[in-house]
């Protein structure tokens, strides 16, 4: 996601009380931003391989940034 456009911020972390849980933290200026990357070159690669080991993504927030630290002006 370095290079991908609209990109503000993607971090994955994982869970300090659950040893296989993982969170991924993405900040995107749009969502069709957003949608494109899922096209870009190995991303698509990158979903299926990681299918197997995913077992929930119910816990979807979305969220509007007004601002912080690490973001651009808005």
């Amino acid at each position: 996601m370095e290079n991908a456009k609209g990109c503000e911020l993607y971090v994955v972390n994982t869970s300090a009380s659950d040893e296989n849980g993982v969170w991924v933290t993405e900040i995107w200026e749009s969502e069709a931003d957003h949608d494109a990357s899922l096209a870009l070159e190995g991303v698509p690669e990158l979903i299926q391989r990681a299918q197997p080991l995913i077992a929930d993504m119910s816990e979807q927030t979305r969220l509007t940034p007004i601002g912080g630290k690490g973001l651009p002006p808005g």
